[in-house]
């Protein structure tokens, strides 16, 4: 008897994993964008955060359960040590969910157990057992992590979770944490589970990994030959370190070469059925949504989604995409949803056809938030002649997603030239309604531009990262800014889009200082209730 075709089912933890990177800290808003954005992708599984870490992670984690976690939508999941405080407050944030998951983990390598845990073989074995049969009280649905699997014993590794199993646990996932694994090590992994933990027909085996040697991808995609049925990933590869396998990259390798997947998971060689359940003409809006509202740039040559994935500039190459695009490339550009730059709207287009196209390309805005990008839109296109689908986005993204609205950049004035001292004259309204204006002289016109800015705002921080990228061709193209500040040991981002790239410079410095700024408000209201508890 033949067994039932299987798939592929996608994990997403851009919203756990992906945010744990430097400076990638998201607001609820934030968060509740993206998740809308992931469950337009078609992803299974949404990690929403960590409930227990902080209070905005909790309300984070319970408003997507309540606006995301619909009948029909993804199931809803956060992550929890194996601790019942933890999971506890995991079952309280995913309850307003239809389909909920509580993922609990607990390390396993002799490393981690000497060192970190302090802990036995068989004291791990017992909590991993006692807290999955704990989360079970909560939801049906239980995920089971040993924590750098990719490093511990085999042996060991089986009886875990067999005993998790047992307790439970209906995903075992099996995560290479520190990125060390090499593709053929990994599968052996896979494949020695499959082997040897006697119950895991009664789980689907998951994996988790790190790009630190930049095999994630490869590693993930021999797990799936070797019996991987989930596969934890994050959009644009974003997370700790190195960062975490990447979504677009396992998508589009198990759908351009299906054929050659299609053995491992039952089914004919020449099936055209798509491997994992995702809508593939979402990967470059979920993409570019991330990054902006991140501010984690992606790479020109990245795979997939990179500025330069489709494009050709050695002559062999164009001349043989010209007569048949298979020459040289293996996947059409439309199949991500990169369109061609098709003019749509003009400065004459009305607030209907706006809201259209806006629904077209899959935002939702409430009529506070359509109003206030119509405002902006008008601007841009007494400006520029011609607004593109690239442009309407970076117009939604930079005036509805952005931080708390505490200062406002209400003026941005400059003086520069070749024998000229670079001079900027700024003026912001602060978080209690005042106008200030100062001044300042740089070594170019941005770095006058944010001298004159710290003086008014005065919260000290470190400029580490600042960027500009076109959204478009030409000269009247919007700029996008991203910057990254640090401050003591956390980086805020900062981003803006507009066809002055001064003035964008400017909206993402402060973007990012509201961040901050905001951060430590947050922080001494913590530090006020807890001297009054004391």
């Amino acid at each position: 008897m033949e067994s039932k075709p299987e798939r592929i089912i996608i994990f997403d933890t851009t919203l756990r994993d992906g945010e744990q990177c430097p400076g990638a800290t998201l607001n609820i808003d934030e968060k509740l964008a993206i998740a809308k954005q992931l469950s337009r992708l078609g992803v299974d599984v949404i990690e929403a955060g960590f409930a227990f870490a902080s209070p905005g992670d909790f309300a984070a984690i319970n408003k997507i359960a309540q606006t995301v976690g619909t009948e029909d939508g993804p199931v809803i999941c956060s992550l929890a040590r194996a601790r019942h405080d933890d999971i506890k407050t995991a079952a309280e944030a995913i309850k307003p969910a239809a389909r909920g998951r509580i993922h609990t983990f607990i390390a396993t390598s002799d490393i981690h157990l000497q060192y970190k845990l302090k802990k036995t073989k068989s004291e791990v074995i017992a909590i991993a057992e006692e807290m999955v049969a704990y989360a079970k009280t909560f939801t049906d649905d239980v995920e089971f992590s040993p924590e750098d699997a990719g490093r511990s014993d085999p042996e060991f590794l089986y009886q875990v979770l067999e005993r998790a199993i047992a307790a439970g646990a209906t995903t075992v996932n099996i995560p290479d944490t520190v990125g060390y694994t090499t593709p053929s090590e990994f599968g052996a992994i896979i494949k020695g589970i499959k082997d040897h933990v006697p119950n895991i027909d009664q789980a689907i085996i998951s994996v988790h990994g790190h790009n630190d040697l930049g095999l994630a991808v490869a590693n993930f995609l021999e797990a799936v030959k070797n019996g991987a049925r989930q596969l934890e990933c994050t959009i644009n590869g974003i997370g700790e370190r190195a960062g975490n396998a990447a979504l677009e990259e396992l998508v589009m390798a198990l759908h351009v070469r299906r054929q050659y997947f299609n053995p491992f998971l039952g089914r004919p060689a020449d099936s055209e059925e798509p491997l994992a359940k995702i809508d593939t003409r979402q990967i470059y809006k979920t993409s570019r949504l991330v990054s902006n509202l991140t501010g984690m740039l992606v790479q020109p040559n990245k795979a997939i989604v990179g500025a330069n994935a489709f494009a050709h500039e050695s002559g062999i190459h164009q001349d043989g995409v010209l007569k048949n695009k298979l020459t040289y490339e293996i996947m059409d550009a439309q199949l991500i949803g990169l369109t061609d730059n098709q003019i749509v709207l003009g400065k004459h287009s009305g607030r209907n056809a706006f809201r259209t196209r806006l629904a077209e390309l899959g935002f939702e805005l409430s009529e506070t938030e359509l109003n206030k990008a119509f405002v902006r839109f008008k601007e841009v296109a007494d400006k520029k002649k011609e607004i593109s689908d690239w442009d309407l986005e970076a117009i939604v993204n930079d005036e509805i997603q952005q931080a708390p609205d505490l200062f406002r950049v209400e003026l941005v004035q400059i003086s520069c030239g070749s024998n000229a001292k670079p001079t900027a004259t700024v003026t912001l309204r602060t978080p209690d309604g005042e106008e200030l204006t100062d001044a300042a002289i740089g070594t170019g016109p941005v770095d006058a531009v944010y001298k004159a800015i710290n003086r008014v705002v005065n919260v000290p921080n470190q400029l580490i990262e600042f960027s500009v990228q076109s959204v478009t061709a030409g000269i009247d193209a919007i700029g996008e800014v991203t910057i990254r500040l640090k401050y003591e040991s956390r980086v805020y981002s900062g981003h803006a889009a507009n066809t002055d790239i001064i003035v964008a410079s400017a909206q993402a410095y402060v973007n990012a200082l509201n961040r901050l700024y905001a951060s430590l408000q947050t922080k001494e209201k913590h530090q006020e209730v807890t001297a009054e508890k004391v």
